[in-house]
């Protein structure tokens, strides 16, 4: 112990040094956002191959039940095509009704299949790492989703990777449907459980019952209409008693992401821009 105050004493000013440096370099990237920014860009870039070969080393390991899931939604998937093909083709009398629908509804987008490089479910403002960026055509502002539902919106981007806020943040504002009900609100995560999510400015008159499915509503000019979120737990009116509150579960498991498809909506960034030329243009003048 001696020994160690001994040295302590004899470097102080290093030490000092060090934590004063450390301190300053906290304050430059907290409060300056630019150079946040910058730094939060770089900083994905520099750890991105670490976490992308820990993240291959992880998918490969959970292979086997990710495959296991992948044939069960495979076959749940095609009884449901089954089922539905065989009812458009009776209310049609046309065997390709439902294949030129398909075609028609897959022309207006793209899919970018990406990987998950970090991703965590414990905290309250939680982000995703994908391993794909703008040389792969990723734009901010973009749906994420997998085979089970949405995941959430990029939010930066560089070369080489992404950033994407998932619906476990605090900052996820989707909007949504009560399917086959038409009533619609907005998807929020309070945190602590990572299965479960709110939907927020349902009307009071609205007939929603638990097992309801809750699906995207197309508002947001980032989803298409129609993705699947999770399914309605419970229903209780909202703190200040002038609209429901609804308990969702989470169709998509955070907690064994691997594999996610970026959308590229083709029609997205005429509506996008579209919206803020409406809004320029209405402004007062002075």
């Amino acid at each position: 112990m001696r020994n160690l105050l001994a040295f302590i004493a004899k470097y102080n000013h290093w030490f000092l040094f060090v934590i004063l440096e450390v301190i300053c370099v906290v304050l430059l990237f907290r409060y300056n956002s630019y150079q946040g920014s910058v730094f939060f860009s770089s900083a994905n870039v520099a750890v991105g191959k670490v976490y992308e070969f820990d993240a291959q080393a992880k998918s490969f390991f959970s292979l086997t039940k990710v495959n296991e899931q992948l044939t069960q939604r495979n076959l749940y998937l095609e009884e449901q095509v089954k089922e539905l093909t065989e009812r458009m083709v009776e209310i049609t009398n046309d065997t390709n009704y439902t294949k030129r629908s398909q075609l028609e509804m897959l022309s207006s987008y793209k899919l970018i299949p990406a990987k998950v490089v970090t991703n965590s479910i414990n905290q309250r403002d939680n982000l995703i790492t994908l391993d794909k960026g703008s040389d792969d055509g990723v734009r901010v502002d973009m749906g994420v989703a997998c085979g089970n539902g949405v995941v959430g919106i990029v939010y930066m981007v560089s070369k080489k990777y992404c950033v994407v806020i998932p619906v476990l943040n605090s900052h996820s504002n989707i909007s949504v449907t009560v399917d086959k009900r038409g009533y619609f609100g907005y998807l929020h995560w309070l945190g602590r459980r990572p299965d479960k999510a709110y939907v927020n400015d349902i009307p009071l008159h609205a007939k929603v019952l638990p097992g309801d499915q809750i699906v995207t509503s197309g508002y947001s000019s980032i989803f298409p209409p129609g993705m699947q979120v999770g399914k309605v737990l419970y229903v209780f009116k909202s703190l200040d008693g002038l609209s429901l509150q609804l308990q969702v579960r989470l169709s998509t498991d955070f907690s064994t992401l691997r594999d996610v498809c970026i959308i590229d909506d083709a029609k997205m960034k005429e509506r996008i821009d579209l919206m803020r030329a409406a809004q320029d243009s209405i402004k007062p003048r002075n």
